[in-house]
């Protein structure tokens, strides 16, 4: 993930506030396309996929919902109160609809997988519900709107991976951009709804990869993320089966095509991430030593009625493995849910001493939110309370967050290389970017622009945030 900040529910939920695509591209005669996105960052990935195919049919897009002819929302559904904030903007549209009733609302992603028909009844003023393998048939769907029907395409794909779409760069910064290396996933985490969501896992063609990346620092880009559900399980192989390529040989192939191309990748599996990813971390100066290595819970019984695969021991190992290899300054950061199912005080506990072993970056902190259809809706009883949830959560975070200040402060006097991504948000005096172990840095604007690598002297922090003064 991108933010630095130790996250309680209400943060995040900050962050999957809507955002608007880009100002106008396009001329204006065309029909025009505004697209919110919310939630992880592979639907904001998939917005610009979207934006693509729409532009080849010839879309152009605005930043102003008002003027628009198609209104598009990507949804999130990972929790409830994610799907409610995508109703609660659906009513914010009502008056435009009512005005020019040949304006097309559509809905995009996980929450249309998951709803499927039962969206269109309930939400009269959506016209269009697409899943997230069914993108290119929207200027299909939106001609069934134009004859008078309402349209869905939910259909989940077993070969799909957008492979031969140059995604559209979305609010981008012109400097980091995210590649989408593969599609879905086959953990069946208890908690989870992406497998139904999302569909089965499969692997982008390497070579479309390579030229993505390729063709983004030709345009100037300085820094990409492979993005997949699970990256480790990556494995992509030729079609005369001569050909195999995995998920370490993948982030070799990407370093080696240009030495000041970063590259980060999220999210690894703890149960998939091999010793070979992380000496391939080491061997490459420009892979970025920073690993989101999502726990979810430090307590053994509570993983295994996650259905997570592993157990604490085997968590354990793999960081233990990462501080061998990489060094004490590795970043990692983490997902822990508090009170999923059944768990009792000790299993809390045992959370907090493995975020104490660990001695995290910095994580993504959340109380369990039964989805319907999971495994854990199906056969498990969500029997903690609110309260109690929101007590162990605290706990959770408060422990972090003392943690992430210790880990900040460990950089204090020491020289970071930074890759200027722009002006910081609280001053234009200042800049922000980002260093090695993916951590925000504060420094002052001088002569240096967005886009250069600059070596800084860490001079303060916050638990969140570094502040230095350029070398």
């Amino acid at each position: 993930m991108r933010n630095l900040e130790i996250l309680t529910e209400e943060d995040k939920e900050a962050l999957d506030l809507p955002r608007t695509t880009v100002d106008e591209i396009g001329k204006q005669d065309k029909k025009k396309l505004y697209i919110e996105s919310y939630g992880c960052q592979m639907n904001f990935s998939d917005s610009e996929i979207v934006t693509s195919i729409l532009q080849e049919n010839g879309y152009a897009t605005t930043s102003l919902f008002d003027e628009a002819d198609v209104i598009l929302l990507n949804t999130c559904a990972i929790r409830d109160n994610a799907e409610q904030k995508v109703r609660n903007r659906l009513k914010n549209f009502t008056h435009l609809k009512k005005k020019r009733p040949s304006l097309v609302v559509g809905v995009l992603g996980c929450m249309a997988e998951r709803l499927k028909t039962k969206f269109l009844e309930e939400e009269k003023i959506v016209d269009v519900v697409a899943g997230p393998d069914s993108y290119r048939d929207l200027p299909n769907l939106f001609e069934e709107v134009e004859e008078g029907n309402k349209a869905i395409n939910v259909f989940l794909s077993k070969e799909e991976t957008y492979a031969d779409i140059s995604p559209v760069r979305l609010n981008s910064n012109g400097v980091t951009a995210f590649v989408s290396i593969m599609r879905g996933c086959d953990n069946m985490c208890s908690f989870c709804v992406v497998p139904f969501t999302r569909g089965r896992e499969r692997s982008r063609d390497v070579y479309s990869i390579l030229k993505e990346c390729q063709d983004l620092l030709d345009n100037g880009y300085k820094e990409v993320t492979l993005l997949g559900q699970n990256v480790d399980s990556y494995k992509w192989a030729s079609a005369d089966g001569t050909e195999t390529v995995n998920f370490a040989q993948l982030l070799e192939r990407v370093a080696l095509i240009n030495p000041l191309l970063r590259v980060r990748f999220s999210t690894s599996h703890p149960k998939d991430i091999t010793d070979e990813v992380l000496y391939t971390i080491k061997k490459y100066e420009n892979v970025c030593n920073y690993i989101h290595l999502p726990a979810q819970s430090g307590s053994s019984r509570i993983l295994k009625l996650m259905n997570r695969t592993y157990d604490r021991d085997w968590y354990i190992n793999r960081v233990d493995k990462i501080r061998e290899v990489l060094g004490e300054e590795c970043g990692i950061s983490q997902d822990i849910i508090a009170g999923f199912c059944t768990e009792t005080e000790e299993d809390h506990q045992e959370t907090l001493s493995l975020i104490e072993y660990v001695r995290y970056d910095y994580g993504y902190m959340f109380a369990y939110s039964e989805r319907p259809g999971t495994p854990a809706a199906k056969k498990l009883v969500d029997d903690i309370s609110d309260e109690e949830k929101q007590r162990r959560l605290a706990e959770i975070i408060a422990l972090q967050r003392k943690i992430s200040q210790e880990r900040n402060e460990m950089s204090v006097g020491t020289i970071q290389k930074v890759l200027i991504e722009g002006d910081s948000k609280r001053s234009a005096d200042f800049l922000q970017g980002r260093n090695d172990q993916n951590k925000m840095v504060i420094l002052p604007k001088g002569n240096h622009q967005k886009g250069d690598y600059v070596n800084v002297k860490i001079t303060s922090c916050s638990s969140a945030t570094l502040f230095g003064e350029v070398e």
